[in-house]
């Protein structure tokens, strides 16, 4: 049985232990990149991504955020080079967002905060699936993004066009032809360290490639997201806002930078 979880008062990120024992572990996600004690790693490599509009299926509202989901059957839409070895596939991407411009970001940089974040999920292919590669300690590799309030962000907008359709907890429509390389920022120098799923089951197997470079979006753009809801047709309403965990101890861990 899946325990029920969430952002409120009483199934929110510090109440996860409780069901979720790795949520004290030793990788934890998300941190706090200190940029100041990030070390410069000559050998990372530039990341290489290479996305198929044609692999984009559909648009979920899964009562914690929404995702945007690919198909996952070949490798025309990878991530390769940066700080792993191998081919992972794209599985899907998603946003974190907070109740207003000021805090939404999982990550945090030196403290500094933002409006939101994209996560872009990829797994594993040396393993056969991405259930099997999320619980291997090379699994998944999540290449993260900040927002910044902004010009408007006319890549985002046709992925927001289509909230209207997936309001509520588990709606789900068609959403074809989009390509997530869109919403990458022009600079894609980043910050890897070895962490865990932001959300439970929390599992200790993700890369994390995080962007240092932001991307751009309106106040306006900010409150289509917050239009969404955790809540299902037919319960009271309740605003898609602050989905965020709070950044968790670094416990030793090394964050390496790609850039000086």
């Amino acid at each position: 049985m899946s325990h029920a979880w969430g952002y409120a008062a009483d199934n929110g990120p510090d109440k996860w232990a409780g069901n979720f024992p790795i949520a004290n572990g030793p990788r934890q996600s998300p941190i706090d990149i200190v940029p100041g004690e990030a070390s410069y790693d000559g050998g990372l490599k530039p990341l290489n991504l290479k996305y198929d509009p044609s692999n984009c299926l559909d648009i979920l509202n899964n009562g914690h955020s929404f995702q945007v989901t690919f198909a996952d059957d070949s490798d025309s839409s990878t991530l390769k080079d940066g700080p792993i070895s191998g081919t992972y596939r794209l599985k899907q991407f998603h946003f974190h967002w907070g109740a207003s411009d000021i805090r939404g970001s999982e990550h945090t940089v030196a403290g500094t905060k933002y409006p939101a974040e994209l996560h872009l999920v990829h797994w594993n292919t040396k393993y056969p699936s991405f259930g099997d590669a999320a619980s291997k300690p090379d699994g998944l590799a999540v290449v993260g993004v900040f927002l910044e309030i902004g010009a408007k962000n006319a890549s985002l907008q046709k992925v927001l066009d289509a909230f209207d359709t997936i309001k509520a907890k588990g709606k789900q429509t068609t959403f074809t032809g989009f390509d997530p390389a869109s919403l990458l920022p022009g600079c894609l120098d980043y910050w890897t360290y070895d962490g865990s799923l932001t959300t439970p089951p929390l599992l200790e197997s993700v890369t994390w490639i995080v962007c240092k470079a932001p991307i751009s979006v309106s106040s306006e753009q900010m409150a289509k997201f917050r239009s969404l809801l955790f809540s299902a047709e037919g319960e009271p309403e309740c605003c898609m806002v602050d989905n965020y965990r709070p950044p968790q101890p670094i416990k030793g861990r090394a964050v390496r930078a790609s850039f000086q």
